[in-house]
């Protein structure tokens, strides 16, 4: 029989990946913080995700309300097809996004 294991099991196996990974974020963003010019819609998106994942919607996981922060929830198809790849957030902008 396996037990779950444990909050300090999971720190020992995940900590220093996630760690990394939040560095990877922070180092993202001071390169946005430092560089002109107007950001487009992927920047809000991007700081409404990271909002989702220190206050969850309730009854939601982390993962949950982060992909959708980061769908596009549209319901209309595309007039026509234009650019052949993904952008990755929703084109507009989420409200009120800190910073």
């Amino acid at each position: 029989m396996q037990t779950k294991p444990d909050k300090s099991a999971i720190l020992d196996l995940y900590f220093m990946d996630a760690r990394c990974k939040l560095i990877d974020l922070a180092a993202f963003l001071d390169r946005l913080d430092r560089h002109s010019g107007t950001a487009d819609f992927r920047h809000p998106s991007f700081l409404t995700a990271l909002q989702a994942m220190q206050a969850p919607t309730p009854g939601k996981t982390r993962v949950q309300t982060v992909l959708e922060s980061l769908s596009d929830h549209s319901t209309e198809p595309a007039e026509k097809a234009g650019i052949q790849f993904a952008w990755g957030a929703p084109p507009e902008a989420p409200a009120n996004p800190s910073r």
